[in-house]
């Protein structure tokens, strides 16, 4: 209970997130990576087709971290090498049996013959087997690293400061933990083996193409060279029709999601032509580049058949002279032709796997970027016997942000049992002090006292121990309700569960419910309503026993009728505890001992209810505000 942050109010000049552990290069985005037609009837674009590629600021540094992970996985790593060495060699030694094979036939001699083919089932016997293992071991080697890497983004999650959490969104400390780490995966899985692979076959072919005849490989380089200046000229002109398709997809998407959730206000103002002319617009500009773009990436494929093809008739026209010359037999010019196909295949795989690799590594690097975040200050090693709940602020200075400062010189002293309500407009800094005295952020200046010891000296888990708090915006879990209210002291016993929940008057509500306290909230207990939600809250606040309660305007949201059950739950539950009660309805605080009236900062009055009223300040301004209806 107590570990549960409250994010800080008034925080409009809080930093955007930083998010430059990765560029995306604009020349690439959404730009071909490379070809593959293998497998593609007729040819057709490689799978990086209109695929974005992230780049990392630091690659090289990125790799000797990422490398760390693969030391701790050798028992996989060393078998899949040697699963693919295996399965590049069986490769490079088809064509060359196939070859000879063919010389066999032309020489009638039919025993070699025999053994060549025996020899050719047995190589392809031999691939099916380790390619077989290959795919498992590159399987099994990714979700280990993965597991790991999730293990310790999930630990680091855990120890981040609030601070951090308070100026990263949501969605990318998530993203983070899914989406970089799953290309990170799924790079290890499919392109490790075919990286590897690939490299072996170009060295593999180029020394065989070589050694067989080395006028041929000099031939067969040229046209090598031609598929990948085509490629390569071809793909730029397919950046630039991607990159705009992408953009109009974009724009397209935008206005849909536009008009369906401000569908009330376009029929309200009656703009229902206006927004499907400006739809039609862009879906026509869509049309017109979508169909540019297929029409380019489709024309690749028989482009690179073409430029095959030429190259198969110019090695096998240069190889039958070659033959009929006595340089090199046919069944030499046979495996050639495969190893002309064989060498321009990898070149292509790996042109097309830099994209995958460039995004993985990038998403490795913010991976990182987040594992090298500072962990939350756990200075701190005293944990004084009891806790009678006496608080102290001291010429207190804070700002989130350097050069713009939220709290200045603030002074407040609490007694033990006192009740202290902060009032004040949005951005005042109330929950500012929340946060302070909770050690979510460090003070600028100052200190802060509990039974007279300094907050930074006392051990931070023991100091939350013996503080609860109850926000406005109530945190469930997707678990039962026992383990709902329970979250605050695991070891409680289920009569203790009982009385709580029976103090914070949910007890009925959650015996009416079919399975009772064993009730699984869904989606965090989106189906409860706002007060039944915030009722379960301050049951967990009673089962915690603190010293110092925390209530964050928990009543804000409220009906009056549910306003009034909380309202009498929280009397029992703050009495004999030290309370501060952060509050816009000022009803709910007029029986407190003291009041803390804030502005920009700084404590502009403190009494109780009705000596700030007869002082007619500030709080009789917010006080005859509210009175007259309208909102502070």
């Amino acid at each position: 209970m107590s570990n549960i942050k409250t994010p800080p109010k008034g925080f409009e000049n809080r930093p955007e997130p930083k998010d430059n552990v990765y560029k995306t290069d604009p020349a690439k985005q959404n730009a071909p990576s490379g070809v593959n037609f293998r497998g593609r009837p007729g040819g057709g674009p490689g799978r990086n087709m209109g695929q974005t590629v992230e780049h990392a600021e630091n690659a090289g540094v990125t790799l000797k971290r990422l490398l760390k992970y693969f030391k701790k996985t050798k028992k996989l790593l060393v078998p899949l090498l040697i699963s693919v060495v295996f399965v590049t060699l069986a490769g490079l030694l088809a064509p060359a049996l196939q070859g000879k094979a063919i010389d066999t036939i032309k020489d009638r001699d039919w025993d070699t013959l025999t053994t060549c083919v025996i020899f050719l089932l047995a190589v392809y016997l031999f691939n099916i087997l380790f390619t077989l293992s290959q795919s498992l071991l590159a399987a099994r080697l990714s979700q280990s690293i993965v597991k790991q890497m999730r293990h310790d983004l999930f630990k680091k999650i855990d120890h981040l400061s609030i601070k951090y959490l308070d100026t990263h969104s949501n969605g990318d400390v998530m993203s983070r933990m899914t989406n970089d780490v799953e290309n990170v995966s799924n790079t290890i899985s499919q392109s490790l083996g075919s990286l590897v692979s690939g490299v072996l076959t170009i060295i593999g072919t180029v020394v065989i193409m070589f050694i067989y005849c080395w006028q041929l490989t000099l031939i067969t380089m040229v046209t090598v060279l031609l598929t990948l200046f085509v490629t390569k000229k071809m793909s730029k002109v397919m950046r630039k029709v991607y990159r705009k398709r992408s953009a109009v997809l974009g724009q397209l998407n935008g206005h849909s999601e536009e008009m369906i959730t401000g569908y009330k206000s376009i029929v309200a103002y009656n703009k229902q032509d206006d927004v499907i002319e400006e739809f039609s617009k862009t879906s026509d500009e869509l049309r017109k580049v979508s169909i540019k773009a297929e029409i380019l990436g489709g024309s690749m494929g028989p482009i690179m058949n073409c430029i095959s093809n030429i190259s198969f008739v110019i090695v096998a026209a240069f190889g039958g002279y070659f033959a009929y010359a006595g340089l090199i037999t046919i069944g030499t010019v046979s495996a050639f032709i495969i190893y002309a196909k064989q060498f321009t295949r990898p070149i292509n795989e790996i042109a097309q796997l830099y994209g995958t690799i460039q995004t993985a590594v990038a998403g490795a690097e913010r991976v990182f970027a987040l594992l090298d975040e500072p962990n939350e200050d756990n200075s701190g090693t005293e944990k004084p016997e009891t806790i009678t709940g006496r608080i102290s602020f001291r010429n207190v200075d804070f700002s989130y942000i350097p050069g713009k400062q939220v709290l200045y010189d603030f002074d407040l002293d609490v007694e033990p049992g006192q009740k202290i309500a902060l009032v004040g407009a949005t951005g005042s800094g109330k929950t500012t002090v929340v946060n302070l005295l909770m050690r979510f952020y460090p003070v600028d200046k100052g200190e802060i006292m509990v039974d007279g010891v300094n907050i930074l000296d006392i051990d931070r888990d023991y100091l939350r121990k013996n503080i609860a708090i109850v926000l406005q915006d109530t945190v469930l879990f997707s678990n039962t309700i026992e383990k709902n209210i329970k979250y605050a002291n695991l070891d409680a016993t289920d009569t203790e569960m009982v009385n709580a929940a029976k103090t914070s008057h949910i007890h009925r509500y959650i015996e009416g419910l079919p399975n009772k306290y064993d009730t699984v909230l869904k989606q965090a207990g989106a189906g409860l309503s706002h007060g039944q939600r915030q009722l379960m809250a301050i049951a967990r606040a009673i089962l915690a026993d603190p010293k110092i309660l925390i209530l964050d305007e928990a009543t804000s949201s409220v009906d009056t009728r549910t306003e009034k059950n909380i309202q009498d739950a929280m009397v029992k539950l703050m009495k004999n505890r030290t309370s501060l009660i952060i509050a816009h309805r000022l009803s709910t605080i007029q029986d407190a001992d003291k009041i803390v009236v804030m502005d920009q900062g700084r404590v502009v009055e403190t009494g109780n209810h009705e000596q700030l009223l007869k002082k007619q300040g500030k709080y009789y301004e917010l006080y005859m505000t509210q009175f007259a209806g309208n909102k502070t």
